[in-house]
């Protein structure tokens, strides 16, 4: 089945987020924890979890994706920053136990002129506090684009990180493709060898989910900045390819596209069509 969703706005809870996400014909989506600038959660509401878990069930809503606040930098060089990192993820894992079996997306972190080597460091170090062996939620490194001090910006640094943690079997990777796109890895004329590099690295069956986004930069600028479908420089043709690509078909993929709800709605209807074999 396609899993094809996009990023909606947690503030009315679970159960409006599932009831949009079927509005714009999605059956997944992906959300902010929390203010993407960061700040303190919404109180979880038991009634709304369970409505949306019956809803879920009956419109077949499954493997949803909660993201983590841009301002989780796990890596700063500031600890005040990397303790915000500490408590606000560890607070969302305890969250997400509401709604098991699902995902949980954070960008590994800018290491600010430390060095990547720093970096992994401390990111493994929050890890390894954090993860339980008890929790249901994976926890999804991002492929980054590279712009200033990213840590994650190949699969090598991924892998650098996720060799590291005690409990990696709670460990996946959400792809970007303008994010990859960006940080050189050529997915408009050479998908096969990019997969096939990420199997060689991380191992494909790391790879839990797809961020899937235009880019409005070229190949390797290391920038990150999404396009809607079609509008950008990786084009409609090479994003057929990944939707429809044997080693990435079962995934949910999430648009991060500038659009809201009726743009989300059109590029689903798109994505729908393109998809082969449904």
């Amino acid at each position: 089945m396609f899993r094809i969703g996009c990023h909606l706005s947690a503030s009315k809870g679970f159960l409006a987020m599932g009831k949009a996400a079927v509005s714009v014909g999605a059956n997944t989506f992906q959300f902010f924890t929390r203010n993407p600038r960061g700040g303190s959660a919404k109180a979880i509401d038991e009634d709304d979890v369970a409505a949306f878990l019956q809803f879920a069930a009956e419109h077949d809503i499954a493997q949803i994706v909660a993201h983590a606040p841009y301002t989780l930098n796990a890596c700063a060089a500031d600890p005040n920053i990397r303790r915000f990192a500490t408590e606000t993820m560890a607070d969302d894992l305890r969250r997400m136990e509401y709604v098991p079996g699902n995902y949980y997306n954070f960008h590994p972190g800018s290491h600010v002129k430390q060095g990547v080597e720093v970096g992994t460091d401390l990111i493994v170090e929050m890890l390894n506090r954090i993860l339980r062996p008890e929790q249901r939620t994976t926890v999804l490194l991002e492929t980054m684009a590279g712009k200033g001090s990213e840590v994650g910006r190949t699969f090598e640094e991924l892998r650098a990180i996720i060799d590291r943690v005690e409990l990696n079997d709670h460990l996946g990777v959400c792809l970007d493709t303008c994010h990859i796109f960006d940080g050189g890895y050529d997915i408009v004329h050479h998908l096969d060898d990019v997969l096939a590099d990420f199997d060689r690295v991380i191992g494909l069956d790391r790879l839990r989910a797809i961020h899937l986004n235009d880019s409005l930069n070229t190949l390797g600028s290391h920038k990150d900045r999404h396009a809607k479908i079609g509008e950008g420089n990786i084009g409609l043709e090479a994003l057929t390819r990944v939707i429809n690509h044997p080693a990435l078909r079962s995934l949910p993929f999430n648009l991060e596209t500038p659009n809201e709800l009726d743009g989300y709605a059109a590029e689903i209807k798109l994505l729908k069509s393109l998809r082969t074999d449904d």
